[in-house]
Formats: C-alpha cells, sequence, structure tokens
C-alpha cells in the first residue's frame, strides 16, 4: 500500500472548524497550488496581552452574509510577504490554529487577508495537507456539511 492510500480523501471544498478561534464552521476551498493557508480576516489590531503579542480581528464566516461577523483573538506566530495568486506581494501576520475537517483534528498556519471579494472565506493550501489528505478535484464536501447558520446561531 503506498503511503496516498492510507491518507484521508477531501474534496476541492470542504467545511471546517477552528475550534482556537470560536469558528464552529467555515467553507474551506482545498488550494493545491497555495503554498499557504490563508483565512478572511478585516480590522486586524496587534495588541499586547501580558508579555504576548496578538491579534483581534473580525471575520464573516458566512459566504453571502456580510452582516454576521466574529470577532477573533490569538497570538501572532509570525508577519511575512505573501505572494498572492495574482502575483501581488503583501505583509500578512501568520496565525496557528487547530483545524478541524470530518475527523481530522491538526494545527496549520494560517495568512490573514480580506477575502470579502472571494468565494470562500478560508484556502487550505498544500502545506496544511502535506501527508494527510489525497484530494479528490471532483468532489465536494466528502467529510460531511455543516450547516453554518445552526451553529452560529442565527
Amino acid at each position: 500500500m503506498t503511503a496516498a492510500l492510507a491518507q484521508a480523501t477531501i474534496g476541492w471544498r470542504e467545511w471546517a472548524a477552528l475550534p482556537d478561534l470560536n469558528l464552529p464552521a467555515i467553507k474551506a476551498k482545498i488550494d493545491t497550488g497555495a503554498r499557504t493557508s490563508a483565512l478572511h480576516a478585516f480590522l486586524i489590531e496587534p495588541y499586547n496581552r501580558d508579555g504576548i503579542d496578538m491579534l483581534r480581528f473580525l471575520i464573516h464566516p458566512i459566504q453571502n452574509n456580510q452582516e454576521f461577523q466574529v470577532e477573533c483573538h490569538t497570538p501572532i506566530f509570525d508577519f511575512r510577504e505573501v505572494t498572492d495568486s495574482g502575483g501581488h506581494r503583501e505583509m500578512r501576520y501568520v496565525i496557528q490554529s487547530n483545524t478541524v475537517i470530518g475527523a481530522s483534528c491538526w494545527p496549520i498556519e494560517l495568512t490573514l487577508t480580506n477575502r470579502d471579494t472571494m468565494r470562500f472565506r478560508m484556502l487550505l493550501g498544500r502545506r496544511a495537507m502535506e501527508h494527510r489528505f489525497v484530494v479528490d478535484p471532483g468532489a465536494s464536501y466528502i467529510n460531511g456539511k455543516l450547516r453554518p447558520r445552526k451553529l452560529y446561531g442565527l
């Protein structure tokens, strides 16, 4: 059996949870072309709490819903230059968070950027998937569908 056959399969889009950020459901595009993962964030504000550099940011976790937002707080992991799919470079904050897809839970790095104009609030890049998943590009939501409005109490 090859290593690829032992890995779980995910579709080109999946529902994910980021429990460290109090996000029980967010639609993620599985993007093998992206090196790093990205999370939608706006009004990003760094601050210091008890000697730890932190970030406060807001997120619209539900597609096509600009009214509902969640406030997140997390330590800063890094601040680095990222090149987006259009070739534009920008400095982005990097955070770490446990990510849940189906029965899998593991820590990943996420860059923060405003994705309001994008279809997906989250991109899961290849570093986060490496040695963990095989992607079926013809499938969606292999690991189940979440009901974000219900999970967010809407």
